[in-house]
């Protein structure tokens, strides 16, 4: 079982743009990029995970919510529509947690293994919906705290300095 270790805020790699996946790069390598983002993604007890979360700078996320789980590559939201505020955390940024606004209808183009292009609805499943939002965002270079208001970012900044001191 392959376990890849999850980059943790503040580290510049969770701020960069993760790079188009190529229709040359070769299936097997996805394959194994795809098992170990969901060995690692389980063996961390996450819902989802991006490929920049551990490293490996490509457009590929993973998640598995109530059982319903997918992997996906060079996704994009292509429509969202209604409010809803979604309480997340994240791998990166371990031991906090906030309430963010998200929307709870969402469509998503995406690639699937074999590169089909594929369209996912989401529907009044606001944790599948906020989840895939929340991984198609570090694809882009953005995490769930950049949502906070800078008094939450401030204090967010505080306890991670705190905690490390710790270690």
């Amino acid at each position: 079982m392959n376990i890849l270790k999850i980059i943790k805020f503040p580290s510049n790699i969770l701020r960069k743009k993760s790079k188009k996946v190529n229709k040359n790069i070769n299936k097997k390598i996805i394959l194994d990029i795809k098992n170990k983002l969901f060995n690692t993604m389980y063996y961390n007890k996450g819902i989802g995970l991006s490929a920049i979360q551990v490293n490996i700078d490509l457009n590929i996320i993973v998640y598995d919510v109530n059982n319903i789980k997918n992997f996906m590559i060079n996704s994009e939201i292509i429509y969202k529509n209604e409010n809803i505020y979604s309480y997340e955390g994240c791998l990166s940024i371990p031991n906090i947690y906030y309430e963010v606004k998200r929307y709870k209808n969402i469509i998503v183009k995406y690639e699937d293994i074999d590169r089909n292009i594929n369209i996912l609805k989401i529907e009044n499943n606001n944790l599948l919906s906020s989840c895939i939002q929340h991984e198609i965002d570090h694809t882009n270079g953005i995490l769930f705290i950049d949502y906070l208001s800078n008094i939450k970012k401030f204090l967010i900044n505080k306890k991670i300095k705190k905690n490390n001191k710790h270690y």
